[in-house]
């Protein structure tokens, strides 16, 4: 009953945020840089900050650092929704939520290591905002992984409370329901895609340090790959990597007209589901410790997304 009263109230508070942006002015406009042509209002992923609040308050306030690090930096985030912010305070907040996010799972690793983290943490936060740029991927790519973890959770080994990974699902499934279309309600907005990021990131890093499972880097294997790429690729054009672009791959199947973004939205989750299936027979075959399953799979992906990449860039050159 408790699951459903949350669903519920997920639900409603989706539906009083659409009014409120709607009445407000809380809107996207679509630019040369956009995967969207028309105006489409903001900030919908508050809904999976809001799951967060719920599952703080009704668990006896489990995971405040999290939560205090989730807080600060979703505030700064719809702030930046409404009137874009610099640099220069955007990043000494990500910062300071990876570092909570951290502290709340442990410590216990070298400093070099731990300054490692925060860093590859801050840039998985990014990585993940850049990537919410088309109707459906963000939701889509976070119920695979919240989904699988969720799987994993009750039927495996527990390595998080439970009641938040149900939460989280719920809020991305009510999020679904106003993006997952031709023409999406709303969008998630930097205070949806860094929120879930932050929270993903925690999630994954608790998993890995519960288990000692290396293979956990494929739980987000499919975005980390297409980022790095993407700004390996950008360098060797001498394109400031810092500035807006149209270079992912998911941007050039949509780009090449062939594919919708609910089509390329698809694409992504379901290559991240087979990530997260071979997370389960590694699990299985006892190979957590075992880094040549996650070279081998990192590789092949790469392998795709080059080949990917050239036809397009080719395709494209053709039509022009």
């Amino acid at each position: 009953m408790l699951y459903i009263f949350v669903f519920l109230v997920l639900l409603s508070l989706s539906y009083v945020y659409l009014k409120l942006a709607d009445r407000f002015n809380i809107i996207d406009k679509p630019n040369h840089r956009s995967s969207h042509t028309q105006i489409t209002i903001r900030g919908g992923g508050i809904i999976f900050y809001i799951a967060l609040l719920i599952f703080f308050i009704t668990s006896g306030f489990e995971y405040p650092y999290l939560f205090i690090g989730t807080t600060i930096i979703a505030l700064v985030s719809f702030v930046d929704d409404l009137r874009p912010q610099p640099p220069a305070l955007r990043l000494p907040v990500q910062f300071i939520a990876i570092a909570l996010a951290i502290y709340q799972v442990s410590l216990d690793f070298p400093l070099i290591s731990l300054i490692l983290l925060l860093i590859v943490g801050v840039g998985f936060v990014n990585a993940f905002n850049f990537m919410d740029g088309i109707n459906g991927i963000t939701g889509m790519y976070s119920i695979v992984i919240v989904s699988f973890l969720l799987f994993f959770n009750i039927y495996e080994a527990t390595f998080v409370n439970l009641d938040l990974l149900y939460y989280l699902l719920f809020s991305l499934i009510v999020f679904g329901f106003y993006n997952f279309r031709k023409k999406a309600l709303f969008f998630s907005g930097d205070v949806g895609s860094i929120s879930i990021a932050v929270v993903l990131f925690f999630l994954v890093y608790q998993f890995y340090f519960t288990l000692k499972a290396p293979v956990a880097i494929l739980l987000v294997a499919v975005y980390g790959v297409d980022t790095v790429l993407t700004i390996i690729r950008r360098i060797k054009m001498k394109e400031k990597i810092s500035e807006a672009h149209r270079h992912h791959l998911y941007q050039l199947f949509v780009d090449s007209k062939r594919f919708s973004h609910i089509t390329t939205s698809l694409m992504y989750s379901v290559i991240q589901l087979l990530c997260c299936i071979i997370v389960y027979y590694s699990f299985q075959l006892g190979l957590w410790e075992q880094l040549l399953i996650v070279t081998l799979v990192l590789l092949s992906i790469t392998f795709c997304y080059i080949f990917f990449v050239r036809y397009f860039l080719k395709m494209r050159v053709k039509a022009s």
